[in-house]
């Protein structure tokens, strides 16, 4: 509520001010873009144009200067024009407007120009300045900008909301050596002072977010996959990596962008599709026009690769490029919408595959992938809505997390399957050609949405969009002489709301080996399944057996035994799933469950359902059962699995046992094993080892206190001959170190930000130092990695407050730790509400343990 007051003030004394002479009075505005200054410029600025030249040096230390000339319409001029740059006013060497030099007048992360500079139509404003570095990512020799969702203002100057959609002329000096792509195409390449300049082309018009550059020592290729020329930059030099995988990823794209025009019956909208492969990347991907960027690791497999990972390629490849139409051609009008960009590239990623993997069960692929994320922040104390207020854009990233990836896509499919797959097709056909080269929100949407069906959209986007949480249901079966009189569905709000969910699922009625399935369309708060009646008494009753059905479901407690037993995939895979979260409603034991799951290890030859049991064992073996319970299962636990990896099954199944062994056989005998595999003393027929699979194992035998480990981790980092994969183990070392001393003093560095740069390494970092064997050390670290929040969230990519969370609270499951984060809480009474949510969700499954080790 402060935020809000403050911000209304902010524009408040914008408007006054504006009517004193600029002498008298200086014009106070709050940090970031609040909400009413954007609308503002929304109304009364217009043909917004940017003209950038980079003059970026080979050393990463030397400063990049850069000259900017922003060309506008305004149409009005009683108030001073302002213009986002937060960085330091020293990075500010000149101002031109209109061909006049002004004064500097830079007041928090704004450039002021007052309106006696300015006139009403074509407006000019020429800026040298010395390029801002938070977002530039700068490395020995490569750097990109990420500028999602407000961070292309620390940069250059600029306006940076997402609905003042512009065009950009960029050019680029670089070092001779480099490669570089933008969002435009190449026009032309001089030569200066030995250097090389990038000009290119003027970019399609998009938010600022969009904007991008990469520039560095890149391989370069270039392939027409049957659209268009693409070309991709990467710095990956595995052979066989770049065999298995360089054909495949244009593929991928060519097939996304084929599926997609088709749906939207719209043409790919922009000049080009290129994209770069970037170590460490913080994401899986972003979506910049012309020019995406993914994490290398994500798209360069070998041919061992799991159908799980190169699914997750192809989805994420489907993801990015479906962001073209959804986010870059029509974008939402304010982050509190980000959500909408996201849901339906997630959406439009589950559809794209199908043709792309004909042989996978994407049902079944929609359930594990979106689900198990979902509820793991719904269920939680800083449960969140999926559309949020958003006051400032500074706080956007905050935004960002599972509900907008994974529970959003549920959502949809929801409102899809209530409305119709082709009314659905058609809603979306006419938003994006209403919308095209434009903003839009998700009220548009729905108005669109909600001319196809009679069901009232905005009621049932109030309790699915609007609102946070999921329901428990329960239920009455009445039955005589064998027959069943009647049945009933009752919902409640997990949260002890009034929230009612309209929705749609199945129900399995067992008998035997004879499956009945009714359909049950809920609606309030209690629904009657009229069709069931006179069917005969089951032996078994399995909810949401369809899967498509959000909540906690009614369990078969004396029945959870015979689950392997399901036949239908998706059955199988939603009733291990509602299994887990019954366990952690406190209805069934961690131990129960995991001997469902141990059980299910050696029958269960669907990919997708063992990754999700091995999750969940994992889980519940390092969270949920105490330390004494692990010591006298790892011996048991160890042998059965090293008993899988040796039978005769296939590579997948064999790689996802071995991803479990790896990360629980502690003990003397798993210590071994892992020791002779990574030596290569012993080979385990069809699990091949990749030079990457070797660190990590070297990793495990470091936590594990194998006798050997220096030696292991100094074999491990000499073997790594790819430079960036070695500067990164070498980042990684300390927090490898069975010194105490060595990993305290790892974790005190990363209270400096330049330290925390590099965030995969460092979320890798934390998962060492905080690793469950070493929690009697490192609960030390907890007060604070949550006292570092604020200033990580200011500092950090939009995902990795969480991340930070996930990887140092999160990894605790001990009573003295749960005393830590609430001593935290309460000492804080007032917190920033959007991190408290963050923590109250990273922190879930320390406070359950807490109730289920009781």
């Amino acid at each position: 509520m402060k935020r809000i007051s403050f911000s209304i003030i902010a524009l408040l004394l914008f408007l006054s001010s504006c009517q004193q002479d600029r002498k008298e009075t200086k014009l106070e505005i709050d940090k970031g873009i609040p909400l009413e200054i954007a609308q503002y410029r929304k109304q009364h600025y217009s043909d917004i144009r940017y003209r950038l030249m980079f003059d970026i040096p080979a050393d990463k230390n030397e400063k990049i200067n850069a000259k900017e000339t922003i060309n506008l319409e305004i149409n009005e001029v009683s108030r001073p024009l302002i213009i986002d740059f937060n960085e330091d006013a020293s990075h500010l060497k000149a101002i031109r407007v209109n061909g006049n030099e002004i004064e500097i007048d830079h007041r928090n992360e704004h450039i002021i120009i007052a309106e006696d500079n300015l006139k009403k139509g074509a407006n000019e404003v020429e800026i040298d300045f010395v390029a801002g570095e938070l977002s530039l990512n700068r490395n020995e020799d490569f750097l990109y900008t990420l500028l999602v969702p407000d961070r292309a203002s620390t940069v250059f100057p600029c306006f940076d909301q997402p609905d003042l959609k512009s065009t950009y002329e960029l050019s680029l000096k670089v070092p001779e050596s480099w490669n570089t792509l933008a969002n435009g195409n190449l026009k032309e390449k001089t030569q200066e002072a030995g250097k090389t300049v990038y000009h290119f082309n003027t970019s399609d018009k998009m938010s600022t977010y969009l904007f991008s550059f990469v520039a560095g020592v890149f391989t370069e290729v270039t392939q027409n996959p049957g659209h268009f020329e693409m070309t991709l930059l990467h710095r990956e030099d595995n052979e066989e990596r770049l065999e298995a995988s360089t054909d495949e990823i244009f593929k991928i794209h060519e097939r996304s962008l084929s599926f997609l025009e088709d749906y939207t019956a719209y043409k790919f909208p922009f000049q080009k599709l290129d994209f770069a492969t970037i170590p460490g990347f913080q994401y899986g991907g972003m979506e910049h026009v012309g020019a995406i960027q993914y994490r290398q690791s994500s798209l360069f497999l070998d041919e061992n690769a799991t159908e799980s990972r190169k699914l997750g390629r192809a989805r994420l490849i489907a993801h990015e490029t479906a962001h073209m139409w959804f986010g870059d051609l029509v974008t939402m009008k304010w982050f509190n919408d980000v959500w909408m960009k996201e849901v339906f590239a997630n959406f439009m990623a589950d559809k794209i595959v199908n043709p792309t993997f004909p042989d996978i069960n994407h049902k079944l692929q929609f359930l594990t992938a979106h689900y198990p994320s979902a509820y793991s922040e719904d269920r939680t104390e800083g449960a969140t809505p999926i559309r949020q207020y958003l006051d400032n854009l500074k706080n956007a990233g905050t935004l960002y997390g599972r509900i907008i990836y994974n529970k959003a896509p549920i959502m949809m499919r929801q409102l899809e399957t209530l409305i119709g797959e082709d009314n659905f097709r058609d809603g979306i056909r006419e938003y994006i050609s209403t919308y095209a080269n434009n903003n839009a929100d998700w009220p548009e949407l729905i108005s669109i949405l909600d001319t196809r069906t009679p069901a009232d959209l905005k009621k049932w986007s109030e309790v699915w969009v609007n609102q946070p949480g999921r329901p428990k249901f329960t239920y009455e079966l009445k039955t005589s002489d064998g027959t069943i009189e009647s049945f009933r569905v009752d919902q409640q709000a997990e949260d002890g709301s009034d929230k009612l969910w309209t929705q749609l699922f199945d129900i399995a009625f067992v008998y035997g080996d004879e499956i009945r399935t009714a359909k049950a369309n809920i609606e309030g708060k209690s629904t009657e399944i009229p069709e069931v009646k006179g069917w005969k008494t089951p032996d078994d009753i399995i909810f949401n057996y369809n899967g498509i059905g959000y909540g906690i479901f009614p369990l078969q407690k004396d029945n959870i035994e015979a689950i392997p037993a399901i036949q239908d995939p998706v059955a199988r895979a939603q009733s291990y799933l509602n299994l887990y979260e019954n366990m952690l409603d406190g209805e069934v034991a961690p131990i129960k469950v995991m001997n469902v799951l141990r059980n299910s290890l050696s029958s269960e030859k669907e990919e997708l359902i063992l990754s999700l049991i091995v999750g969940q064992l994992r889980t519940i073996f390092w969270t949920y059962i105490s330390s004494e319970q692990r010591d006298k299962l790892v011996d048991d636990l160890e042998a059965q699995l090293r008993n899988e990896l040796y039978k005769n099954t296939e590579g997948n199944i064999k790689r996802t046992v071995f991803g479990l062994y790896r990360s629980l056989a502690y003990n003397e005998k798993g210590q071994e094993l892992l020791y002779k595999l990574w030596n290569e003393n012993e080979k385990i027929k069809g699990l091949n080892l990749s030079n990457n699979d070797l660190s990590q194992i070297a990793a495990s035998l470091a936590i594990y206190r194998h006798p050997e480990a220096e030696s292991i981790l100094d074999k491990a980092t000499d073997d790594i001959k790819n430079a960036d994969r070695r500067k990164r183990f070498e980042f990684l070392r300390p927090s490898l170190s069975n010194d105490t001393a060595v990993r305290d003093a790892f974790f005190e560095s990363l209270r400096d930000a330049k330290n925390r740069e590099k965030e995969a390494w460092v979320l890798t970092s934390l998962g060492y130092l905080n690793h469950p064997l070493r929690a009697a050390s490192s609960e030390k670290y907890i007060n604070t990695s949550l006292e570092l929040l604020e200033e990580i969230q200011l500092t950090g990519d939009i995902f990795f407050p969480k991340r930070w969370l996930v990887n140092t609270v999160g990894a605790f499951s001990s009573e003295n730790a749960y005393r830590e984060v609430r001593a935290f809480l309460d000492r804080h009474p007032d917190y920033n509400p959007v991190l408290k949510a963050k923590l109250l969700q990273a922190a879930d499954p320390l406070f359950r343990a807490q109730k289920i080790k009781s």
